[in-house]
């Protein structure tokens, strides 16, 4: 907790100061990206004004349009750093004190802004989980601008710990949230059985999925591994696989690899029991139409899929390695070594032959989402920490 004053105090609570920036300069589309868009309406909720800073033309800009905000827009990173004077006029015009940004990248803008208006308040979330250590002279000089780091997992906050020139009380773990209610109100009996058969899923059959694009690290290999595996093991109960990502480079996912996975299915003649879905924007409707969710991603840094997947009262199959293992316990679903086919399949098998586990585990993982990862937790202490900067001496 930060120290403060009664005349700071006083101060605060008698201006508005309740404003943020969010800065996003990516040109990319994924979880990071998407992050900015997610939390506004739970922090307007929460009493907070929210403006954002984005490239022009960008998927960021254009959700952060659809959050309800117009964002201020730059053409590339360049020119926001040539611009610094112009966006310190537009946070003095807005009276914004708080600054927060989610690319590494974004923070020598940051920085900047921060040493040229010392009543600035930097925030960082490292979405993706440092891999090499930054203690050089321009990263002590970036990073000791910043207030607070936020790493998204005890696993991130370890990495970030051992990389980052920061104090430990500066890197705090913030677990990500979700809006609960988009997945806990399942499909009517008829929709769900439309929605099933238009995801190509058999009548009966028990259906397993793997939600994510579809890039090395995220584990399909060893999903059709598993999968090749289990078709070999007698079962009295069908079951029906779906690799539910975009198929494209465009959609994010690496065609190479999507021509790989399908070759393998078809030589194995598994072709009638996976399904490629391609890219869906529906993902809550998939994961309730799913019995099993498996998540073999290698090195998540949060492993947003395995909580959405428990928020739809689904149990999950996670991998053993980087944060997943965090969030799911025996409890609610199962872990498995990311390179082990053999381990994966018997996992899936467990499940498929037991609903009534399948049930249990899925109630359960909807509870532990209900008391630890909701957005309106997750916002709670973001602000929460806002405000204790803007308290600040």
């Amino acid at each position: 907790m930060f120290n403060t004053t009664e005349s700071h105090k006083a101060d605060f609570h008698k201006t508005n100061f309740r404003k943020v920036m969010h800065v996003c300069l990516s040109s990319g589309w994924g979880g990071l990206e998407m992050y900015p868009a997610r939390i506004i309406p739970e922090l307007t909720r929460q009493g907070w004004e929210v403006h954002g800073l984005a490239l022009e033309g960008s998927l960021v800009a254009d959700s952060l349009r659809r959050a309800g905000i117009e964002p201020l827009t730059m053409s590339s990173r360049t020119r926001a750093l040539l611009s610094v004077t112009s966006i310190l006029s537009y946070l003095k015009a807005h009276d914004i004190r708080v600054l927060h940004c989610h690319k590494s990248s974004d923070l020598r803008l940051g920085a900047l802004l921060v040493t040229l208006n010392s009543r600035l308040r930097l925030f960082f979330t490292d979405h993706m989980g440092v891999t090499r250590p930054k203690r050089d002279l321009y990263h002590r000089w970036a990073y000791g601008r910043v207030t607070r780091l936020f790493s998204i997992s005890e696993t991130t906050r370890q990495r970030n710990l051992a990389a980052f020139p920061l104090p430990s009380e500066r890197i705090e773990r913030l677990y990500l949230g979700i809006d609960t209610a988009s997945y806990d109100t399942p499909l009517g009996p008829q929709e769900h059985e439309a929605f099933r058969a238009e995801l190509g899923i058999p009548e009966g059959a028990v259906a397993i999925g793997l939600p994510g694009r579809i890039t090395p690290g995220k584990g399909q290999r060893v999903f059709i591994d598993a999968l090749v595996r289990l078709a070999d093991i007698p079962s009295s109960q069908r079951w029906h696989a779906l690799v539910i990502g975009g198929l494209t480079a465009e959609q994010g996912s690496h065609a190479d690899l999507v021509a790989e996975l399908r070759q393998r299915v078809a030589k194995a003649g598994l072709e009638q029991q996976v399904t490629f879905t391609g890219f869906r924007n529906d993902l809550p409707h998939c994961l309730n139409v799913l019995d099993i969710v498996c998540v073999p991603s290698r090195n998540e840094a949060f492993g947003l899929t395995v909580i959405e997947a428990m928020a739809a009262s689904r149990p999950v199959i996670g991998a053993n390695s980087g944060a997943i293992a965090e969030l799911v316990n025996p409890t609610f679903g199962r872990l498995v070594d990311p390179d082990d086919a053999n381990g994966w399949a018997h996992a899936m098998l467990e499940l498929i032959q037991d609903a009534n586990l399948r049930c249990q585990m899925g109630r359960a993982g909807q509870q532990q989402v209900a008391r630890d990862f909701t957005q309106q937790r997750h916002v709670a202490r973001l602000v929460e920490a806002y405000t204790e900067a803007l308290l600040m001496p």
